[in-house]
């Protein structure tokens, strides 16, 4: 047992409640923001450091042996799900007081901000299927705040799509978790795991565990289930939409991981065998939407739906490769998607628009922001030998293993088109006819690169560095595959 499971889940949280009696103090929520933001990536480093020396951390809240209380699970999946989160945190914490907010940094901001860091990594850390209802309903009430700062006309609009279609999936996802209870009698996972393993998953739990995939695919925006996303995701200011791409469909997709490789494992010819054609569709219908428009913030916000295609691939996939390969893309995709959010963010500013048919000749006045651009295109599409390579090389040859070879072609043509969607901004804002924009005025983007780049360089070091990262991600993928070493660590059997 120790409290270190607990401390990212109460750190953003002391931060939240303290930020808001500083709120009508803009210069010291801004410092506080930065210095707390720091502390919760060296936190949760030193705990990736210790799961990864000592093994997976448990607490049991209040001295209730599990699984009767309520338990937190800090495994290595957990652990790097958090600190990738905190990094997110940290530069989105910079970029936040160039980024434009304005006066809405004055309604609560930066108290929402940290509301949604507790809640995005109090759903990594739980033990708890009914708690990680609750951390989803923790993050989702910051982000319908976060979402409507402000209150312009298309930020309602798209708000109420985003409400509505997340209130109907937590009451799916509640009343689920009332069937797992009333099926297994527990919602300790660890137990529901064991009991479903001893049942040899019936009938009755499979289908609930199909109902709960149906709710973390409405989250994560899967196929067909991804048409909330786009638009919601770009009306806000872009650190919030680089928040939002970056963290919570990938809440969405962890708990997809956490419960098809832990508790419904037993019957993959009818689960696991169904999400690679999910995967393949929202590859094909994400990059349809990516390649169909002009808006440089659509562009980036349709290429979510494909990401998530390929991490859920190595899922229905379920074997040691493509589990690593999920895990590393996984990875690799909040923090580049975090990246490509403020780096258009920064685009849209200096242009004036987010038309890609408006713009052009940028390169000539910003021509870092260019080369910025063309990385985060190669890092994304998965170009050797940046580390989206490394993760579709793996998801890829697992499927292959698997001998599922429709798929790796729907994969390869998927990201070329993923390339070329978001090559095209770089032609045509970068290279384009200048003379479409008129005479382009220099503006400031001083406190808004600095961000960029050092997200960017994480991502050009995760592939360059691929022999330090894999061993994690093939040590995550071996313990995933052995859904036994989780049981016994929290039932202590």
């Amino acid at each position: 047992m120790s409290n270190l499971a607990v401390l990212p889940i109460i750190l953003p949280l002391v931060a939240a409640i303290v930020l808001i009696f500083f709120n009508s103090k803009v210069n010291v929520s801004r410092t506080l923001t930065k210095v707390f933001s720091l502390i919760g990536l060296g936190l949760s480093g030193y705990i990736v450091w210790e799961v990864l020396k000592n093994g997976t951390i448990i607490l049991e809240t209040g001295d209730w042996v599990a699984p009767y209380g309520i338990v937190l699970v800090m495994d290595s999946l957990a652990a790097v799900l958090v600190m990738t989160t905190n990094i997110i945190a940290v530069a989105c914490a910079f970029y936040a007081p160039s980024a434009g907010l304005g006066e809405k940094e004055n309604y609560y901001f930066y108290p929402f901000f940290f509301f949604l860091i507790t809640g995005v990594s109090g759903a990594f850390i739980t033990g708890d299927l009914f708690n990680l209802f609750v951390f989803f309903e923790v993050l989702l009430m910051a982000s319908y705040a976060l979402i409507v700062l402000g209150g312009d006309k298309v930020q309602l609009r798209e708000s109420l799509k985003y409400l509505l279609i997340n209130l109907f999936s937590s009451m799916l996802f509640v009343t689920a978790v009332a069937f797992v209870y009333g099926a297994v009698g527990t919602v300790n996972m660890a137990q529901i795991a064991q009991r479903v393993q001893e049942a040899d998953q019936q009938g009755i739990l499979t289908t609930v565990g199909i109902l709960l995939f149906f709710v973390f695919a409405t989250k994560a925006a899967l196929f067909p289930l991804y048409y909330w996303l786009p638009k919601s995701y770009v009306v806000p200011n872009p650190v919030i939409s680089a928040l939002f791409g970056a963290l919570l469909t990938k809440v969405g997709i962890y708990s997809i991981f956490r419960v098809f490789t832990l508790i419904f494992v037993h019957r993959v010819d009818l689960t696991h065998e169904v999400f690679i054609w999910f995967a393949g569709l929202s590859m094909v219908f994400g990059i349809i939407g990516a390649l169909s428009t002009s808006n440089i913030k659509l562009i980036i916000a349709y290429n979510i739906i494909p990401a998530i295609g390929f991490i859920l691939l190595g899922i229905g996939v379920m074997n040691e490769t493509a589990i690593s390969g999920s895990v590393y893309y996984l990875v690799h995709d909040m923090i580049i998607k975090s990246a490509l959010f403020l780096l258009v963010g920064v685009i849209t500013y200096v242009a004036g628009t987010s038309d890609l048919k408006k713009m052009g000749g940028l390169i000539h006045t910003y021509p870092l922001l260019g080369w910025l651009l063309f990385i985060a295109a190669f890092v994304l599409a998965g170009i050797p030998p940046f580390s989206g390579f490394i993760g579709k090389l793996l998801l890829l040859q697992g499927a292959f293993e698997g001998e599922h070879i429709i798929i790796i072609l729907i994969g390869l043509l998927t990201s070329l088109l993923i390339l070329y969607s978001v090559a095209k901004i770089f032609i045509h804002a970068f290279w384009g006819d200048k003379d479409a924009m008129g005479p382009i005025e220099k503006k400031s983007t001083k406190g808004m690169v600095a961000p960029i780049v050092f997200l960017l360089a994480l991502s050009v070091i995760m592939g360059v560095g691929a022999e330090y990262f894999y061993p994690i991600a093939d040590s995550i993928a071996a313990y995933l595959m052995d859904p036994q070493i989780y049981i016994d660590s929290v039932l202590k059997e």
